[in-house]
């Protein structure tokens, strides 16, 4: 039968009666359902809509952190030993909004510098919208991976510090983490004031991670203010290009030099060797990383003679043309021997020092009272944490005078039984610079020193120049400490390194501390080698041509004035000082 023959109208199902109620009900539902619709509708959006809107702003809302930029660190000159600079730092959105290009993601692993796997696990974290790839990135980088155009990779601004001097003055400047906060050196001690106050903005962000609309007030960042140091970049440089040559030369383990100006109370360099550069720091060692003039401490030994002979001037007990036998060249005091590296007759006080003679030392210090030595060395500094605001500045063995026993006085006399660094040394070689006044140093700069203590009389302080200065002469222990235009004075000192409870048989540390120019004095140097193994170890021999190469170049770029108008004759043997 032909479609078209049928008849809908008279279907028999169309022309049975449905009951009213059917249809009324089915309307009521629907009208029951959308009430309850309109009131969900109104409860979620206007009587108990907190929890949603705080689902939607864990969702889109974020806080963007304004980070301030962190303080320049200068020195004296305002030459820039450390600065901050913006660099990329590349960045991924969540899995899902990552494009997964097989070629793409190989290049971008290639241009990040990770292995495959390592940027794959990254990617793939599902609980994370937001993960570093890699921070810190050079500009060359950033623009190469733009170009790759892959969809859910972004980079980001941030700040990298810079180290213009490098590894000249990384002992003294320190470094920063990849977060900007201070590790070492002065940009740890001093990292509040570099880094400032990050501002915040509080924004809302769509699905790809873009700013779509800015809610609340923003927070301007507040940026760290600048670190004027006292330091001399270009003494500091010099100082560690001589002393690096003099490690090198002597085949040594390390070395450390300090450079004082004594009138203003500033540090004008702060070197050590080895070395780092702050801002490559891969294969970093422990060696590299200390700053051995403020952290490593050591015996001083012969260059505690000046000070204990001082003060012997100071109370009368000694005049500098006052005799002593020190032959035969030996003591024995409370069953210990003391020796003299070569035997000596009858010595003035004068020729003590300038011969470095230990006999007579001892002789002049076992006429002072155990307390007023204790009582000097702490004036000048020992036993005590330098007031220079560095990390790590340690303060040296320094036992209460109570507990010497007559042979330790001994021994301190002459360097061994106590234990300072090399800046310490340095420090307490300023009393005679500044005419009996001792002052704490600073490393930061300043135009008129802090108050301090006397020790010394101007008289006294003059007198143990004077035999400074003979050291350096002919019949002196460090005759090449001597300096082509300026007259200096200072100490040489050899000591054996401790070796667990005793001392090591053939490892040494050779030191030279003096002053310059030696009427005047302007400048305080000491310089330590540790462990030198080329065949010389005396102080005379590996630290003072390094004291001697500073003073000048350190003085002439200060413009201090030559006091010598000829060139000093060193002699090439010179006589080796006792221990």
């Amino acid at each position: 039968m032909s479609s078209r023959s049928v008849r809908y109208t008279s279907s028999p199902l169309l022309a049975s009666k449905t009951p009213v109620w059917r249809s009324q009900f089915i309307v009521a539902c629907i009208a029951l359902g959308f009430m309850g619709l309109v009131g969900r509708a109104a409860y979620v959006q206007v009587i108990d809509n907190a929890f949603f809107k705080r689902q939607g702003v864990v969702r889109f809302a974020r806080t963007l952190e304004l980070p301030a930029s962190r303080g320049r660190i200068v020195d004296r000159n305002g030459v820039v030993l450390a600065a901050s600079i913006p660099v990329p730092s590349i960045w991924a959105s969540r899995p899902e909004d990552m494009e997964r290009d097989p070629v793409k993601l190989k290049e971008l692993a290639k241009l990040l510098q990770m292995p495959q796997a390592e940027l794959d696990k990254k990617l793939q974290d599902p609980d994370k919208s937001f993960v570093w790839l890699k921070r810190q990135v050079d500009e060359s980088v950033d623009k190469q991976i733009k170009a790759l155009g892959l969809k859910g990779v972004y980079s980001r601004k941030e700040y990298k510090r810079a180290y213009p001097e490098g590894e000249a003055v990384a002992h003294i400047v320190g470094f920063t983490n990849v977060e900007n906060l201070g590790q070492e050196g002065v940009e740890l001690t001093f990292d509040k004031d570099l880094g400032g106050r990050s501002g915040s903005r509080r924004v809302i962000k769509n699905r790809l991670g873009h700013v779509v609309e800015d809610i609340g007030e923003m927070v301007p960042p507040v940026d760290g203010r600048d670190i004027e140091l006292s330091i001399d970049s270009k003494v500091q440089f010099f100082a560690y290009q001589k002393l690096r040559e003099a490690v090198l030369d002597n085949r040594a383990a390390a070395g450390s030099v300090v450079v004082l100006d004594v009138q203003t109370g500033e540090v004008l360099a702060l070197a050590n060797y080895p070395s780092y550069v702050p801002d490559r720091r891969a294969n970093l060692t422990g060696a590299q990383l200390r700053n051995r003039a403020l952290t490593d401490t050591f015996e001083p030994g012969s260059t505690m003679k000046p000070l204990v002979v001082g003060l012997a001037l100071e109370k009368g007990l000694i005049k500098p043309e006052s005799m002593i036998q020190t032959a035969p060249g030996k003591l024995s005091l409370g069953g210990h021997t003391i020796s003299d590296a070569h035997p000596h007759a009858l010595l003035s006080v004068n020729e003590v020092i300038q011969k470095s003679s230990n006999v007579g030392t001892v002789k002049i210090a076992m006429q002072l009272p155990s307390q007023d030595m204790w009582e000097m060395f702490t004036q000048v500094g020992f036993g005590q944490k330098p007031q220079v605001p560095f990390p790590g500045a340690v303060a040296g063995r320094l036992r209460g005078h109570k507990t010497w026993r007559p042979i330790e006085q001994a021994t301190m006399s002459y360097g061994y039984g106590l234990s300072v660094s090399l800046f310490q040394l340095a420090q307490a070689y300023s009393v005679f610079a500044r005419d009996g006044h001792m002052v704490p140093m600073s490393l930061l700069k300043n135009h008129q020193p802090p108050p301090g203590v006397r020790v010394y009389s101007p008289q006294n302080a003059a007198a143990m120049r004077h035999m400074l200065h003979l050291v350096t002469i002919p019949g002196g222990t460090a005759q090449k400490a001597q300096t082509m235009g300026y007259s200096v004075g200072g100490k040489t000192g050899t000591a054996h390194k401790q070796e667990g409870r005793g001392y090591a048989g053939k490892k040494y540390r050779g030191f030279f501390v003096g002053l310059a120019p030696i009427e005047q004095p302007r400048i305080v140097v000491a310089v330590m080698i540790d462990e030198p193994t080329n065949g010389r170890y005396y102080g005379g021999d590996v630290a003072a041509p390094v004291f001697s190469q500073t003073v000048q170049q350190t003085l002439r770029m200060m413009g201090v004035q030559p006091d010598l108008s000829v060139k000093p004759q060193i002699v090439a043997k010179a006589e080796p000082e006792s221990f």
